[in-house]
């Protein structure tokens, strides 16, 4: 029990912390320093928030991953034999990893925003008339992942509740009896 407790604990608090960090982010801290006088400021201040949240969504990654991985070991009897579960699983993995991917290419862009900050923009993510066609396609690429960031972590939270049900006495009795 205290095993599951932990997992499941550290896998729904990784999610948790991705999606309300990428939540916060294309908000509140886009939405502020889209309202810096300076519109050097309002890119280089965004850049460098999200800087400073790297860290915590690299851990926040790796305590939903290796939590994610102790609810498998600890359910691979239910992932193999109960309908619908081990399905679940792959495409909350699949979610998962594509959601990474996404995390890591707007970190990409988001550092070359920051390295073009000089520029300035119209917000973090919205150029401004006269901007390199370097900029302004990185603001534009991450208009676009910082809305598709919480829609994937979000996602991943939904899935997860979803598995929570197939963990209900009557779910496990049906599955097990579908398959």
């Amino acid at each position: 029990m205290a095993g599951n407790l932990l997992a499941r604990s550290a896998h729904d608090l990784g999610a948790a912390a991705w999606f309300g960090g990428t939540l916060m982010g294309a908000v509140g801290l886009n939405g502020a320093t889209a309202k810096a006088k300076d519109p050097k400021e309002r890119t280089r201040l965004s850049a460098l928030g999200w800087a400073k949240w790297t860290p915590v969504q690299i851990a926040a990654f790796a305590a939903h991953g290796i939590g994610g991985l102790g609810l498998i070991g600890a359910n691979k009897g239910r992932v193999k034999g109960q309908d619908s579960v081990g399905s679940n699983t792959g495409w909350k993995t699949a979610v998962t990893l594509v959601g990474m991917a996404l995390s890591l290419y707007s970190g990409i862009l988001g550092k070359k925003v920051g390295e073009l900050a000089e520029q300035g923009g119209q917000g973090a993510t919205e150029p401004r008339p006269g901007a390199s066609d370097e900029l302004a396609k990185a603001q534009k690429q991450l208009q676009v992942t910082q809305w598709l960031l919480p829609v994937f972590s979000g996602a991943v939270i939904v899935m997860g509740a979803k598995q929570g049900e197939m963990q209900r006495p009557e779910n496990i009795v049906k599955g097990l009896l579908k398959k």
